[in-house]
């Protein structure tokens, strides 16, 4: 299936099955060992891809049923990291986490995703999207004890993300979207070096490559900062023209139910642009009709064959029926206004 124009996607996560963890929870322990484990996240993985399929998404991920979290689950793969010493800091700026420390120089000896994609690539004729965590979302979730300066561990980390996403485009993804949340924080490290190190991160790449910005899951310390955001949340005003002159193919961003004025996308002239028409912090199933008026409000400020509607950030903190729902309004709403872009 390609509907050419208005194609849906979704920013990353979907929830997993209760068989597999703990639905409806960030980190979840998996209830599986070993060869089963395998056999029961790549049954999963089906599972997303097929409520994916039968939603109308056109772009198509592994929901990340196969990681606990879509940062430290990449990072546990790496030299350099030691998860048993654990350090308090202050995550985005906005609430404290238990993290691992840096010991040493970050390096990675074997792929971490890339078995995983090839599954993923076997499971779908769609074309598929693989979500990796950005430098400086990873610099900002964990306690740095070796390197002294934010700014060169995010270059050694955007190194190993780009040996990732070399192997994960070789093995067939269309797009390799690399999430930085940290991007609508930390504005004067985004300008001095953080969206350089993105770009070495995506460097050289055969396929698309994506960048998504939110303002995180539906958990408290995030609905809480938004509180203090005021009745406008400008904060991608100081983003989007860096990353209109980069050389990243595509921006994905929170747009329904947000209080980010809708003009600010016009800054990511040229750019193809995720637009979220799902709100990821409610249980409220979106209704078609509310879809389709997120993506015609956006159409001024970006053409149809650059707008993806998507969802705001990822679903997994979601049960799966409220999911599953939000994908079908998200596959039927852009429906809605593609029929309507094809009579006009």
């Amino acid at each position: 299936m390609n509907h050419g124009l208005l194609q849906t996607t979704i920013a990353g996560s979907l929830p997993k099955p209760g068989w597999l963890a703990e639905s409806a929870k960030l980190w979840a322990p998996w209830k599986w060992e070993g060869d089963a484990l395998i056999e029961a996240k790549r049954d999963a993985v089906r599972l997303a891809v097929r409520d994916q399929e039968m939603a109308g998404i056109d772009i198509v991920g592994d929901g990340e049923q196969t990681r606990q979290h879509f940062v430290t689950t990449f990072i546990e793969h790496l030299h350099g990291v030691d998860f048993q010493q654990r350090k308090t800091v202050r995550i985005r700026d906005r609430y404290e986490a238990s993290v691992p420390v840096v010991t040493g120089r970050v390096s990675r000896s074997q792929p971490v995703y890339v078995e995983d994609a090839r599954f993923l690539r076997a499971e779908t004729m769609r074309p598929i999207k693989y979500t990796l965590p950005g430098p400086l979302t990873m610099v900002d979730t964990l306690y740095d004890a070796h390197y002294g300066s934010r700014e060169k561990l995010a270059w050694a980390f955007a190194e190993i993300l780009n040996e990732e996403a070399q192997e994960l485009a070789a093995a067939g993804v269309d797009i390799i979207q690399f999430d930085e949340p940290a991007f609508n924080v930390f504005f004067d490290e985004v300008r001095e070096w953080g969206v350089k190190t993105l770009e070495r991160a995506a460097a050289d790449l055969p396929c698309k490559t994506a960048v998504h910005i939110c303002y995180g899951y539906g958990i408290k310390a995030n609905t809480e900062w938004k509180k203090t955001l005021g009745s406008e949340w400008r904060q991608y005003e100081e983003t989007f023209p860096l990353l209109q002159t980069s050389t990243i193919d595509q921006v994905s961003l929170e747009c329904h139910n947000s209080h980010v004025p809708i003009e600010l996308i016009g800054l990511l002239k040229g750019k193809d642009v995720l637009v979220g028409a799902i709100d990821v912090t409610t249980d409220h199933i979106e209704t078609p009709e509310e879809v389709a008026d997120t993506i015609r409000k956006a159409l001024p400020y970006v053409a149809p064959e650059h707008l993806y509607p998507c969802t705001n950030c990822g679903l997994v903190p979601l049960s799966r029926e409220v999911a599953v729902g939000k994908l079908k309004a998200l596959g039927a709403g852009a429906a809605l206004v593609r029929q309507s872009l094809n009579q006009a």
